[in-house]
């Protein structure tokens, strides 16, 4: 469905005899059921059938009327798949409808704006990508309403080209910046969804792959035009205007050029794209147009879409027309509905095309066979990539390990050579010591020899004792050898002293001798033990030194790898200051200021443990905690500081960032330092300090200045709140059975059926509020005692002063809404009120509730059984508000009287007036709904402005500098302005009628 013109004419003459009435009701519901089937919230591609039927029934009523009269209607707000499929179906509408189908697309240009503006504002990832889909489809419908030339297709001859650029530069020059506009739209959306993919795994054959890839068909579509048309218009301008003033022409070409040929290659390589278009191959390099001869080697890139077969259709009537001829209708379009609906008259096909039929089945045989042989090849080279991965892995590790076993060695050997030192001398020690033992137990011997011969002395002299009393005897019995015996005593005398004294001589002697040998093997002994004592203390310095230089190893190694991880964290951190996805992230300045202190509390830490390590040198774990911590910290406050500035206005904000930047430099530069055992010794932490305190001096100024109540008393005013809400619940189930009781004796029939019927609905919805309010405040309290610590409740409230403000006005938002509803009932009771005061009420109710149910369940446990029930709670306050809406608009039904239209006695003529009375009625009805529409828009600017924390800067003073088109060639002004006032990310979406809730606080 690539080229679709006209309806068929052969069509035409199928057309049943039906009224046009019939016929037109027909044609609506086939129409309906096309676009309920086709936009749907199934992740899932738009099937092909389905978009046909929607584009055959824009040539049948030449126009989109009918699809945009139902597309108006669908919930586009509550899914974002919805959103995704719907700009999907408006691109193939657009592509391949009606003519006309632009100029109807143009009326509905603001409502495509909401819808991208809504889900852009969100953090869905669909939802990124239909605020990216819908620029691209108003620059479609802006350039082809600009260049009516152009069709919606993009298929022009170069003769068509050369009449629509014309003979002036400037105009040449402004088309060709419009066509970059164009194509930098494309390009966007295809980086944004290929970015969201994992290209690791076949994610084209998932259904929710194939759910974001389908658009960009129509992309790939669109691009190739695009590229042929800007190449024949920059060698044009070439040819008229000096190089140096194209010079940004060209350097926006080159950068989109290698966009395309990218993006033209990643899609060819996907198997889904493969069996629905045929993408063309660009060249390796972009065209000279420096030479005008490079013209002639350009290739036009052709996109062909390959014939599939015909999908299996619903047996329903795709188009139902008119049994009159239609005036002025084009002939046919042969070759496409031929494929749709099958060749006329029932002719069959030639052997020539059954031929051709049977060689493209083989090809795509073929061609299957080769993708499958492509990915099992495919498959083993990153098997065996893994494995050499693996390999190299294990070789550089063994490498490393070859290094430290060298090292290692070495100083072993070194330790080694001294301990054999050390041996050798413990060796001659001991060779002295058993010298001086021989020398002792000899000495010891000859003491033992004299010993014995002493006592051999005196048991001789003992003998001699004897014989001389013996002889004493014989000289008193026998006196005449007195003589004798005298001469014998005296010589007996004699020989006694003379052994008596060399006795003593030797025995001096050897004592002497004996004394001297002790004294040296003492002092042998005690060198022996030195000794010892020397070589034992040698080796246990020597493995203590070993243990010590290990362990520092040990304590730089670890220190060096927190290093490096927090280098990693700080360096994500600073890269996100400019990430163009980081751009809509928001942050509240009280987290700031608090990740800010925390820091600094970090950085204090960090260089007590860093002095401890200095000195100590063989503890390095609280300065590995320190880093760790401060690096985390950092990061964080650097991050929330980006994200702050994004709320803040011009000046504060490029402040902040600029701070942020030199906090994350100092910081960078600190850890780095760490990682080198050299610079490890001149590290200063306490530079990152100084942007540290910037940014808390920033965060501080920033913070909002309009609380009404203080700190200290938030948890009083909580408290106070909660129950004042449960009071006006009370007070209201009361007063709305007061109302049923008026109700009963006022009025009586069907009017008493439908008051009882509406007020029973809004009591059981009043209970169900109440049970709701009953279980946040138990969850509240829950939330409280597990978050609170040592401090007190109020303590706690204080410190979370975003979330319990956030709770205050949930609460204050549901008591209000309470009291309203019943306040609307009595009214219509008493029939001074309308009905559609109360639905109003309900979904005003409902989104209450559910603003009560985020800013309680944002600090929960997710396991807790309180908050099962809150949830539980949430979905029965939602059914019962449904129930309102429901008894009320049926009871409006039922009351209201309904005039049965007569047109029985009305001529041609008052026909005619009357339905032109009836037109007027109706555009006055559309112009007073489309002011009343303005009229609410302008209120909830208002209502944020006055509930939001942090103001939204105006459209005079935005708050980020938009940055200048690329080649600075056009002076268009841009296809969408923001609003001056957007709802924020923390404010809660009514699912029932597309409205916003009050503000929440950003958690």
């Amino acid at each position: 469905m690539n080229s679709i013109k006209n309806v068929p004419a052969r069509v035409l003459s199928r057309r049943p005899g039906h009224s046009l009435e019939a016929e037109r009701e027909q044609f609506d519901k086939t129409q309906a059921i096309s676009i309920s089937k086709a936009i749907n919230t199934q992740e899932a591609p738009v099937k092909e059938k389905h978009a046909r039927r929607i584009i055959l029934g824009t040539h049948h009523e030449k126009g989109a009327f009918t699809f945009w009269s139902y597309a108006i209607g669908l919930p586009l707000p509550s899914s974002s798949i919805l959103s995704w499929k719907f700009c999907h179906v408006l691109h193939k509408v657009l592509r391949d409808g009606h003519p006309n189908v632009l100029h109807d697309c143009q009326r509905y240009r603001s409502n495509i704006r909401e819808i991208g503006d809504l889900w852009g504002h969100l953090h869905d990832r669909y939802g990124q990508l239909v605020n990216i889909y819908t620029k691209l489809l108003l620059t479609k419908i802006s350039f082809h309403l600009k260049h009516p030339e152009f069709p919606a297709g993009l298929e022009v001859t170069d003769e068509v080209l050369e009449k629509a650029a014309g003979t002036d530069v400037n105009n040449v020059f402004q088309l060709t910046v419009e066509m970059f506009d164009y194509m930098d739209c494309a390009l966007k959306l295809s980086e944004s969804v290929f970015r969201q993919l994992n290209t690791a795994i076949a994610v084209s054959q998932m259904s929710s792959g194939q759910c974001r890839l389908a658009p960009l068909i129509q992309v790939i579509q669109d691009c190739s035009p695009l590229y042929h048309y800007t190449v024949k218009l920059m060698f044009k301008l070439h040819s008229c205007l000096p190089a140096d003033t194209l010079q940004g022409h060209r350097d926006r070409f080159h950068e989109q050029f290698h966009s395309l040929r990218n993006f033209f290659r990643r899609a060819s390589d996907m198997l889904y794209f493969k069996r629905l278009i045929q993408i063309p191959r660009l060249p390796e390099g972009p065209p000279n147009f420096l030479r005008a001869s490079a013209l002639a080697e350009h290739i036009k890139p052709v996109v062909v879409i390959p014939e599939e077969a015909p999908e299996d259709e619903e047996p329903e009537n795709l188009i139902e027309i008119g049994s009159g001829p239609p005036a002025a209708e084009p002939a046919v379009v042969a070759d496409l509905f031929e494929q749709t609906f099958g060749p006329p008259n029932g002719s069959m096909k030639d052997d020539r095309d059954l031929q051709i039929e049977t060689l493209k089945r083989e090809v795509e045989t073929l061609r299957t066979e080769l993708d499958k042989i492509q990915l099992e090849a495919q498959r083993y080279m990153a098997q065996l990539k893994g494995q050499v991965n693996a390999l190299e892995a294990e070789l550089e590790e063994q490498r490393k390990q070859k290094q430290k076993a060298l090292v290692d060695n070495e100083q072993l050997r070194h330790e080694v050579a001294r301990l054999r030192a050390a041996q050798l001398e413990g060796e001659r020690h001991q060779g002295l010591r058993e010298e001086a033992e021989k020398k002792a137990s000899a000495t010891e011997a000859r003491y033992n020899k004299l010993k014995e011969k002493h006592s051999e002395l005196i048991t001789t002299h003992a003998e001699l004792l004897r014989k001389n009393a013996d002889t004493a005897k014989q000289l008193t019995v026998t006196q005449q050898s007195q003589e004798e015996v005298a001469r014998v005593k005296e010589q007996l005398a004699f020989q006694v002293e003379q052994v008596k004294r060399e006795s003593e001589m030797k025995l001096e002697e050897q004592s002497d001798q004996l004394e001297k040998l002790k004294r040296e093997l003492e002092a042998k002994a005690g060198e022996l033990v030195r000794a010892q004592a020397a070589l034992s203390h040698a080796e246990q310095e020597s493995q203590e030194q070993g243990l010590q230089r290990r362990l520092l190893e040990e304590q730089f190694a670890m220190l060096r790898g927190t290093a490096a991880e927090a280098e990693r964290i700080l360096q994500d951190a600073v890269g996100k200051l400019d990430d163009p996805l980081h751009l809509r992230c928001t942050s509240s300045p009280d987290y700031l200021v608090s990740r800010a202190q925390a820091a600094l509390d970090a950085v204090s830490t960090l260089e007590k443990g860093h002095a401890q390590y200095l000195i100590s040198r063989a503890d390095a774990s609280a300065l590995v905690a320190a880093l760790t911590r401060f690096s985390h910290l950092a990061a964080d406050t650097i991050v929330h500081g980006s994200a702050t500035s994004h709320l803040a206005p011009t000046d504060p904000a490029d402040r902040l960032i600029d701070t942020c930047r030199e906090c994350g430099v100092r910081a960078l530069e600190l850890v780095r330092q760490l990682q080198d055992q050299q610079a490890l010794l001149q590290a200063q932490p306490s530079l990152v300090q100084t942007p540290l305190q910037g940014i808390l001096q920033l965060g501080q100024e920033l913070k909002p200045k309009i609380l009404d109540v203080r700190q200290e008393e938030l948890g009083a005013v909580v408290d106070k709140e909660m129950a004042a809400t449960s009071a006006a619940i009370e007070d209201a189930v009361r007063r709305i059975e007061d109302v049923m009781n008026q109700a009963r004796h006022a009025s009586s029939g069907v009017k008493l059926e439908v008051n009882e019927r509406i007020l029973n609905s809004c009591t059981d919805l009043m209970k169900a509020i109440r049970l709701l309010v009953t279980t946040s405040t138990s969850l509240q309290k829950e939330i409280v005692e597990s978050g609170r610590g040592a401090a007190t409740q109020q303590e706690f409230y204080a410190k979370n002063s975003r979330w319990t403000e956030g709770l205050i006005s949930a609460s204050k938002a549901v008591g209000w809404g309470a009291t309203q509803l019943v306040e609307s009932a009595d009214r219509v009771v008493l029939h001074t009120g309308k009905y559609e005061e109360l639905i109003v009420c309900s979904h005003e109710i409902a989104a209450s509730t559910a603003q009560l149910v985020a800013a309680s369940k944002v600090k929960a446990d997710k396991h807790s059984p309180h908050l099962s029930r809150l949830q539980e709670c949430s979905r029965a306050v939602n059914e019962m508000a449904a129930s309102v809406v429901a008894s009320t608009r049926s009871g409006q039904e039922q009351i209201e009287d309904r005039d049965t239209m007569d047109f029985s006695g009305l001529s041609l003529i008052k026909l005619k007036k009357q339905e032109m009375e009836t037109q007027v009625r109706v555009l006055e009805l559309e112009k007073t709904l489309e002011v009343e529409r303005v009229r609410l828009g302008e209120l909830r600017k208002q209502h944020y402005m006055l509930a939001g924390a942090v103001g939204t800067p105006s459209a005079d003073e935005p708050g980020r500098p938009s940055a200048a088109p690329r080649g600075g060639t056009s002076k268009k002004p841009p296809l969408a302005q923001k609003p001056s006032v957007a709802p924020r990310q923390d404010q809660q979406l009514d699912k029932k009628d597309g409205s916003y809730a009050a503000p929440l606080v950003n958690y």
